[in-house]
């Protein structure tokens, strides 16, 4: 059980940051992967490269929470 007095892990703020990063990373990763699409057609090369993009920020959101956990409990170890 955790204490009444022990900060949340999760804020407003850190919603937003982690939101505008896992975006950003998006948006880098579609415009990277739209010259590896192997078609010419434009509406398949935004749908796949989107796609792929949206898979790999879902990793890039896994791993940015799993650092975020791994960090707080090195701070919380730190303390007491």
């Amino acid at each position: 059980m955790s204490s009444p007095a022990e900060k949340k892990s999760v804020s407003p703020v850190s919603l937003v940051v982690d939101a505008v990063l896992v975006l950003g990373f998006f948006a880098l990763m579609f415009v990277l992967l739209k010259s590896h699409v192997p078609s010419n057609d434009k509406s398949m090369i935004a749908l796949w490269a989107g796609l792929t993009a949206a898979c790999m920020s879902a990793v890039f959101w896994l791993a940015l929470q799993m650092f975020r956990a791994v960090l707080n409990f090195q701070r919380r170890g730190r303390r007491g």
